[in-house]
């Protein structure tokens, strides 16, 4: 891979979303390894966003216009698009996230341009990029190859989040708007957030979250009885809120709640990508599963292929002689 390295950087309240500090993290492997730079693209030029990257990328590319500040598909798509045929990266990286699925196609089917994704790891040698991804929920990996310019879609925790090197130069690039944003055929019109309850997941010091392994609602309250034993929060992956056995705010995901405890227990959660990128981040993950080959086991720091129906009233148990004593 010879040349730049392009990263769509996705913000929230105005603040970097930490999957795309992630993505800067691998963009500056791979362009230091090819003699490139690192591009960070901000759409609608939130301040706080721009601030936050100097020191991480080496160029941060701001584009403003009414039709950016919001996410928009149409619209940040058309920017994307114009900035790629005009900076012609190697490679432009996108989280696997809703938006990322969204403009990483678009892309490259409209530029011409490879993609691939479901991305844990990338290198480059040459105009070759190799990666490695994520099929079949999770439990096989892939290696593929392909020339740049090329696409990639990383799964969220496959890196670190980027950090400011006081010492890295960043200059800001203000980026015309293209005239399609002039003539979109959609609007924003609103956005709607999930109403506020009382927990909150990614404030979380311990989370014992429950799979599709817990088999039904009532089965749920042996997990629960432990949860509050370790002083956890209770949660679930998606089927578990699908089925209505935990309210949808208890959801850890790509679609739920992105958290970094210092203790999560996953019972029964086969750890698919899109689980994955809500909890990989944790600092000590313990999985409980019968089946050795989840994927769950990949990002876990001890795990146990047992039954959870056995384990977890025994370490209730343990749990309450210890707290008796």
């Amino acid at each position: 891979m010879n040349g730049d390295v392009l990263v769509y950087v996705e913000t929230r309240d105005g603040a970097v979303k930490p999957s795309s500090l992630e993505l800067l993290t691998a963009a500056r492997q791979l362009a230091d390894g090819a003699g490139g730079m690192v591009d960070a693209l901000v759409a609608g030029g939130p301040l706080g966003a721009v601030e936050a990257l100097s020191g991480v990328a080496d160029r941060v590319l701001v584009a403003t216009h009414p039709a950016l500040e919001q996410y928009l598909p149409e619209a940040h798509a058309a920017l994307l698009r114009s900035v790629v045929a005009e900076r012609n990266p190697a490679l432009a990286l996108f989280a696997y996230s809703a938006a990322g699925l969204d403009l990483a196609a678009d892309v490259a089917a409209r530029t011409d341009r490879a993609v691939i994704d479901y991305c844990v790891k990338l290198s480059a040698t040459g105009r070759e990029i190799e990666t490695t991804s994520l099929i079949y929920g999770g439990k096989l990996r892939a290696v593929s190859r392909a020339r740049s310019p090329a696409v990639a879609v990383i799964v969220p925790g496959a890196y670190p989040e980027a950090r400011p090197d006081p010492a890295r130069r960043t200059t800001t690039v203000e980026i015309a708007a293209p005239p399609r944003l002039d003539a979109l055929r959609t609007a924003f019109v609103v956005e709607t957030r999930p109403a506020e309850g009382t927990v909150d997941l990614a404030g979380a010091a311990k989370i014992l979250c429950v799979g599709r392994g817990i088999h039904d609602k009532d089965s749920v309250e042996v997990a629960r009885q432990v949860a509050d034993a370790l002083g956890a929060e209770i949660a679930g992956s998606r089927p578990v809120i699908d089925n209505g056995w935990l309210a949808k705010e208890r959801q850890v995901g790509k679609s739920g709640c992105r958290v970094k405890p210092k203790l999560y227990l996953a019972a029964g959660v086969s750890g698919a990508p899109e689980h994955l990128e809500g909890m990989s981040g944790a600092e000590l993950i313990i999985a409980i599963n019968t089946d050795a080959r989840a994927p769950i086991f990949g990002v876990a720091h001890f795990g146990a292929t047992c039954d959870l129906f056995d384990l977890l009233p025994a370490l209730g148990e343990r749990l309450g002689k210890g707290r008796a004593a």
